[in-house]
């Protein structure tokens, strides 16, 4: 048998070296928490892996099961625990009640009733220290208890994620087939279980490929009526860098093209770039439109009352980061009283998974009317982005492909934006390890499990 100890930052990334260096037979034998991550230690036993079938794990099967005892076995603990402090509570209040109401014999000499005093003073001050200490004691033991079942939990679901896929390949090779092609196109690991659900088993993959891609398409959201013929104030929100600014270069020069510029104006929200109120008023010289800005703690809503009677006011704000105390005062403004903008994500397709989802969280609170996607011309998968806008019901308002304004603006059609997203999806098969990975990211998620 071959037993070896693996380092990592976290479990996923520790269960990963395991698979690497000792395959997915290899059996979890401990695991603790360390300074700077966690510490597995994995066995090895060529004999009987050589005669273990490989689906489904009877290894891992063994594993889960004692994973399951060890986190049964410590939340009893924990409970234990927490009734024995409550008792000790309840009997340490109980005694200071009954001091309190003790009285100092009258038949006592005088001389006598300070030191009485004093030492009921001192007993109590006693009492009163082991009560701060002792909670403190316990909460710390409550952190490490937390601690070890937060690791127990996500070697647990890597486990499960990893069986998980490896009973589907085996019982349901054309369904997995499909996990793999959704994957290549970047979709969530729920929107796709979701998607699965819609379509019936069946041998015909050509076919089940379609309806999926028809499913999803009509899982986009596009509004009726695009937002510059609705008219109104419309805000360019989000992080720095997804292109708000020329974003709105290109929405009002649509407008101008087409009505003119005698009802559109624009307003600069952003004074914390170099450059960015001289870009806008560059801007606005050349589209013959007014701009005007507001600067940090200005009152929106009087900056627009002089543009009421424009048909449409696009506002560029500035892209800060979630920490920003300046982003609360921000959004607040864009949600505050007599203000009815309606305000669009501006998020670039070639972010990442992680940006994005923190973008959404970080914007969402000034109220969003929905999404605009940017930099399509340079992004290497557009899953990601199409899952956040369904997963959120974000309808997608505009697509821009290019740096030429207003050329590179479209309207969105969903057939055209899934065919793209299908186009632009990646080469190879996604590995083993990342199928199992994104597996084990739906037990954090509600819903139906995979397969």
């Amino acid at each position: 048998m071959q037993v070896k100890r693996f380092f990592a930052a976290d479990m996923r990334q520790a269960m990963k070296l395991v698979r690497d260096e000792l395959g997915a037979e290899a059996a979890i034998i401990g695991n603790r928490r360390i300074a700077g991550g966690v510490e597995l230690t994995a066995a090895l036993d060529y004999k009987l892996s050589a005669l273990a079938p490989r689906v489904p794990n009877i290894e891992l099967e063994d594993e889960l099961r004692k994973t399951q005892s060890r986190i049964v076995t410590a939340q009893a603990e924990l409970t234990h625990r927490s009734e024995l402090d409550t008792v000790a509570n309840r009997q340490l209040f109980t005694g200071v009640a009954m001091d309190d109401s003790k009285q100092i014999e009258p038949t006592l000499d005088e001389p006598f009733r300070p030191s009485i005093h004093a030492a009921i003073a001192a007993d109590r001050a006693e009492r009163a220290e082991r009560q701060s200490v002792e909670p403190g004691i316990s909460q710390r033991a409550y952190d490490s208890m937390r601690s070890e079942l937060n690791g127990l939990r996500e070697l647990l679901e890597v486990q499960l994620g990893s069986l998980a896929w490896n009973q589907l390949q085996g019982s349901r090779p054309q369904q997995a087939n499909l996990w793999r092609r959704l994957q290549r196109v970047g979709l969530s690991g729920p929107l796709s279980r979701d998607l699965l659900a819609m379509v019936p088993d069946t041998d015909d993959q050509p076919h089940a490929w379609r309806m999926l891609l028809a499913h999803l398409a009509r899982m986009i959201v596009t509004p009726d009526v695009e937002p510059l013929e609705e008219g109104g104030v419309i805000a360019m929100v989000g992080p720095a860098g997804m292109g708000k600014t020329t974003t709105l270069a290109k929405l009002a020069a649509r407008y101008v093209l087409k009505y003119g510029a005698q009802n559109i104006a624009l307003v600069s929200m952003d004074s914390f770039r170099i450059g960015a109120q001289e870009q806008l008023k560059t801007l606005g010289r050349i589209l013959n439109v007014p701009v005007t800005h507001v600067d940090p703690g200005q009152s929106l809503a009087q900056a627009l009352e002089p543009l009421l009677r424009k048909r449409v006011v696009l506002i560029d704000t500035a892209g800060l980061q979630a920490s920003d105390p300046a982003l609360r005062l921000q959004l607040e403004s864009l949600a505050g009283r007599g203000i009815k903008a309606r305000n669009y994500l501006v998020l670039a397709t070639t972010s990442q998974k992680q940006v994005l989802t923190a973008a959404y969280h970080s914007y969402k609170r000034c109220g969003l009317a929905g999404c605009i996607l940017t930099k399509l011309d340079e992004t290497a998968s557009l899953g990601e982005v199409l899952s956040l806008a369904v997963t959120h019901e974000l309808p997608v308002a505009y697509l821009t492909d290019g740096p030429r304004i207003p050329d590179d603006l479209h309207l969105p059609r969903r057939h055209q934006l899934v065919s793209r997203a299908v186009s632009v999806q990646m080469q190879e098969e996604p590995s083993e390890e990342a199928m199992a990975d994104m597996f084990a990211d739906l037990y954090h998620s509600p819903g139906k499990r995979a397969g």
